[in-house]
């Protein structure tokens, strides 16, 4: 099968004018908004904040406005793309209405971004910003030059978007709106399907479902559609059964273990354990179905990753790759943005950041952190997300939370919600069950909390802040903090 392609860009957007992109400065819009460039579409777009993003894309061409306004619009305007928060009463949204332009969500303009492309989606409630990055490195780095749009830059790649020349667009499918359904997929990767975004969906049932309407666009077999899903995950597990039953695509499937008799077409095993990149790294055993086998060394820690790499060979090997290309590109991969993130050191205490704001994503990022410190001390900063998932989950984040040494919880990080009576952080610390109870407890004072996890760590202790909000901006601090004990501290960037 061949890779390589030259995709018209010159020709396929033609018609569209100049495109308007509201909320640019955001990781999704801002994503597509890069390719949109890179294909040479004239872009103009506003954010609520000046964002570094929206400098970048102004020094590439674009029009950029800080703030919304209607006058933002240009006349020589035709289509507009809007973010999830950028709808009906945002005044550039309604002035585009107003004037029968055409208005379309970010999920749509990428699908939109994706015309001439084989995609490779990859979808999960969680894994799939680290997944899909995963592949873009893997690909880029066995040359087929892909399109990309991810959530989190790409390090080694130095972004989380852009266009290439090859026929595979590798795009993040979120399905926290249910706007996961608007790509067109070729290769739909589902690394884990549970209840979350409750807010949105209601009920776990419906979140099910969505992933069964997107699994259900797929190509039939003969056209190159497959699902590649992770056998270790209940959710996903069924829906690989769903669609062998509902399609005509073909069903791959990865995993640690056979399931109800079923080996996986990619068995991952003798996970190990070894240094990397700041002391993060691991080793595994990856075994196609024929019998190929291959060593993997990963300089990303915990079996959620190995997972992780394993559906990228998986699809890459169904897109045409040879499995040894696959796995030196997942060997490449250095991690993205805020997925165990190393932000520095001090004291021999090393510190850590994750965006982990769901308990199973909670208790793969203390799993990791365990490993990392082999038998020292692990303590977290975590900053509950939302007030909805807050009183969902309660009870699951204090048991996840529980399997680290030293927890402090924060606040609860609104986003886009007002706050709930009686739902606050002391929800998940009334639960937790660290040895000492001094251990755990809610952390109104962020400045003391900061302080008193720095003093309590010991050398080869690891400090990891989590959660979807703003505690990210403390991994900072904790290493400041270090420094003042100790004298000296490292960063990722000294």
């Amino acid at each position: 099968m061949s890779h390589q392609t030259t995709p018209a860009s010159e020709g396929r957007f033609a018609d569209l004018g100049r495109v308007h992109l509201l909320g640019i400065g955001g990781v999704g819009v801002s994503g597509v908004a890069r390719i949109l460039q890179d294909q040479g579409v004239a872009i103009s777009g506003s954010d609520a904040k000046d964002l570094p993003v929206m400098r970048e894309l102004a020094a590439g061409g674009a029009r950029i406005t800080v703030g919304y306004a209607a006058e933002h619009v240009g006349e020589d305007v035709t289509t507009v793309i809007a973010s999830s928060i950028a709808g009906p009463g945002n005044p550039e949204h309604d002035a585009a209405v107003e004037r029968g332009l055409r208005v379309l969500h970010r999920s749509e303009g990428l699908a939109l971004a994706m015309a001439g492309h084989r995609v490779l989606a990859v979808a999960g409630t969680h894994g799939k910003t680290t997944t899909s990055s995963m592949a873009a490195m893997a690909f880029s780095s066995a040359g087929w030059d892909p399109t990309f749009a991810v959530g989190a830059a790409v390090a080694g790649l130095g972004t989380n978007a852009q266009a290439g020349r090859g026929e595979w667009f590798i795009a993040e499918a979120d399905e926290s709106d249910g706007t996961l359904v608007n790509y067109p997929s070729t290769i739909a990767v589902v690394t884990t399907v549970e209840a979350d975004h409750l807010d949105h969906y209601g009920t776990e049932e419906a979140v099910h479902q969505v992933f069964r309407d997107f699994a259900a666009g797929l190509p039939a077999a003969a056209d190159g559609g497959a699902l590649v899903a992770c056998l270790d995950d209940d959710g996903a597990a069924a829906l690989a059964a769903w669609v062998r039953v509902h399609t005509a695509a073909r069903v791959l499937t990865y995993g640690s273990a056979e399931r109800d008799g079923v080996r996986p077409d990619l068995l991952v095993s003798d996970l190990t354990v070894e240094p990397g990149e700041s002391g993060v790294g691991q080793r595994a055993r990856f075994t196609l179905a024929d019998g190929t086998s291959a060593e993997v060394r990963l300089l990303v820690p915990g079996r959620h990753n190995a997972l992780n790499a394993a559906a990228v060979a998986l699809a890459a090997v169904e897109a045409g790759m040879a499995f040894e290309d696959a796995v030196r590109g997942l060997e490449a991969f250095r991690g993205t943005a805020r997925r165990f993130e190393f932000r520095g050191a001090g004291r021999g205490v090393r510190v850590f950041d994750d965006y982990a704001h769901h308990p199973t994503e909670v208790a793969a990022a203390v799993s990791a952190a365990r490993a990392v410190a082999d038998g020292h001390r692990v303590h977290v900063l975590f900053q509950p997300h939302l007030f909805s998932r807050t009183r969902e989950f309660a009870a699951e984040f204090a048991s996840a939370l529980s399997e680290a040494d030293v927890v402090r919880v924060l606040p609860v990080y609104a986003a886009r919600e007002q706050p709930m009576e009686g739902v606050d952080s002391s929800l998940i610390a009334s639960g937790l069950t660290t040895a000492d109870p001094a251990d755990r407890a809610v952390a109104e004072d962020r400045a003391a909390a900061v302080a008193q996890l720095a003093r309590g760590a010991a050398d080869g202790d690891v400090i990891l802040t989590m959660g979807a909000g703003d505690v990210t901006a403390h991994g900072a601090d904790l290493v400041a903090a270090l420094a003042d004990d100790a004298g000296t501290a490292s960063s990722p960037a000294s």
